[in-house]
């Protein structure tokens, strides 16, 4: 009787992370297509990791990514969920071989859309072009036309003993622009709340890596942390200058590409004699 005992408790399956979520899915009267939408997973890999075949997944790092969000949307505990798919995975879980990345992507709602990353592409071009254009006669003596003034005698160039600027100040913001707040270190805490309404737009500890991109028709979005120094900003695909390079409290901050915009930008420190 007892063996017949062991043999029926080997047989049954232990539960793994895709059956906890799919029974998560099916308690709170989803489908997957309701958390497609939801989280912004392709629902083909929401169904690989229902199935525990976490092979089909692009990498092991958007298993654990997506495993995350999905377990968020569906109120189950975070922290239990993924420590089941690590475990999947360092079993074989379906996956190719490999070291597990400890890189994890974010929150697929946040990642930028694709006209933002071709936006970015673009401006990158017309920077590389405009440099090009900037210093190719000093790179390539002669490759630019010719003058079409006569000759001549060229003139003793005067000299000046005034310290020279420096030229690296940063480039002034872009009125207009989506607006990326990027993390750079872990446990940055944030809270970006519409002004106008009075709505709070989202209060969390960013990881690092972590990006949140200002609602495009948020009215006047401010912000309030205590690590500006540890937030990297983007207005239109250019990086701008922080608020503030030192750990200090800022509280209700203007952060619409316009108020970033209209920042004046610090003075060139001139070099020394």
């Amino acid at each position: 009787m007892s063996q017949g005992n062991d043999t029926t408790e080997q047989e049954l399956p232990l539960e793994g992370a895709g059956d906890r979520l799919r029974h998560a899915r099916e308690r709170a009267g989803k489908s997957v297509e309701d958390v497609a939408k939801e989280t912004r997973i392709p629902q083909r890999h929401l169904e690989s990791i229902e199935a525990g075949s976490f092979g089909d997944l692009p990498s092991r790092t958007y298993a654990i990514g997506f495993s995350r969000t999905y377990a968020r949307a569906l109120g189950e505990d975070e922290g239990e969920v993924l420590a089941m798919v690590r475990s999947e995975l360092a079993q074989g879980g379906g996956n190719a071989g490999g070291p597990v990345s400890t890189f994890e992507p974010g929150d697929p709602a946040r990642i930028p859309t694709r006209g933002l990353a071709w936006f970015s592409a673009f401006a990158a071009l017309l920077l590389i072009v405009g440099l090009f254009a900037f210093f190719g006669d000093r790179i390539f003596p002669g490759a630019g036309p010719g003058s079409i003034l006569p000759d001549e005698a060229p003139s003793a160039a005067p000299t000046s003993t005034a310290p020279a600027r420096a030229t690296n100040a940063p480039a002034a913001p872009v009125a207009g622009g989506a607006v990326i707040f990027t993390a750079l270190d872990d446990d940055v805490w944030v809270r970006f709340t519409d002004a106008e309404s009075g709505d709070r737009l989202l209060e969390k500890q960013l990881t690092k890596g972590e990006t949140y991109t200002v609602p495009a028709d948020a009215k006047d979005p401010r912000i309030n942390t205590g690590r500006p120094d540890l937030l990297a900003i983007t207005v239109g695909g250019r990086e701008v200058a922080k608020l503030a390079d030192e750990p200090v409290t800022i509280a209700d901050a203007r952060v619409s590409s316009a108020a970033l915009a209209a920042r004046k930008p610090e003075p060139a420190e001139t070099a020394s004699e």
